[in-house]
């Protein structure tokens, strides 16, 4: 039997050691994995791990933080859950973090405003810390200059409704005013029932829009999008104020815990 030569087996080639790859000082020390519990929606998932990564000072892979996703879209509704309309999401979050511990994740972040109304009670069961992405919005606006004294805030009614923002904002404080109920109802809850649905422009982008203007002529110096989808649909041009999305400063919390300076960004 005449010998294959396509089967022929040859020597590999010599692997040359390559120069070790020097990550950004800032980072490569940083002991932190960053563990994402999310789903809250999907699309707000993958949008905060891109402000991640944006916010991440680097010029190559290895500048950049090791991180693991956990995203579980059957976590049940937190607004329903607060209104007393569906379950507990609970146990839901409590296992997803724990999912995030045993996979080596060293902090937990959670894009989701509504779900920090569960936090108290996942807290002291997960066994890491959990950066509390309200509280570093209420620190980030009382560190603004000039000196804001009244926040407008854009977010679910379960939020609304679990005092989340009142409570933080009075700690440095700062006002809050609210969308009144047909305006939470028919334009805050409608513009982020659409952007999940996939409508990130049109319906969407007009609804918060309104809304948002609404909160600026009730003397709001600065409007929160405190829902992780509302950035998605609300561009920070359409609010004549600072618009602070709490996701990317979460994002910036991250990379400062990690040891470096975020990169800028335009939103606020």
């Amino acid at each position: 039997m005449e010998p294959n030569p396509s089967l022929e087996t040859h020597p590999a080639p010599a692997i040359r050691p390559s120069p070790a790859i020097s990550p950004s000082p800032a980072i490569r020390r940083s002991p932190e994995i960053i563990g994402i519990l999310g789903g809250m929606g999907p699309a707000a998932t993958a949008d905060f791990y891109a402000k991640l990564v944006s916010t991440t000072p680097g010029a190559s892979d290895q500048d950049h933080l090791r991180t693991v996703i956990w995203s579980d879209p059957t976590i049940p509704d937190r607004t329903e859950a607060l209104l007393g309309d569906g379950p507990d999401p609970t146990p839901w979050l409590l296992d997803g973090s724990r999912v995030l511990r045993e996979a080596g994740a060293t902090v937990i972040a959670i894009p989701c405003n509504t779900a920090h109304a569960f936090v108290p009670r996942i807290a002291d069961h997960v066994g890491l810390p959990i950066v509390h992405m309200i509280d570093e919005v209420a620190q980030h606006l009382g560190a603004l200059s000039p000196r804001i004294h009244t926040a407008g805030l854009l977010a679910t009614t379960g939020t609304v409704r679990a005092h989340l923002y009142q409570e933080w904002l009075d700690s440095v404080g700062i006002r809050l005013v609210l969308p009144g109920t047909d305006s939470q109802d028919r334009e805050v809850m409608a513009g982020i029932r659409a952007v999940k649905a996939g409508d990130r422009d049109g319906p969407a982008t007009a609804l918060l829009t309104r809304a948002a203007r609404r909160l600026t002529a009730q003397g709001a110096q600065a409007v929160i999008a405190g829902c992780t989808e509302i950035p998605l649909g609300l561009p920070a041009d359409a609010v004549e104020v600072p618009l602070v999305d709490p996701a990317l400063v979460l994002a910036r919390a991250l990379v400062r815990r990690a040891g470096a300076k975020p990169t800028p960004r335009e939103a606020a």
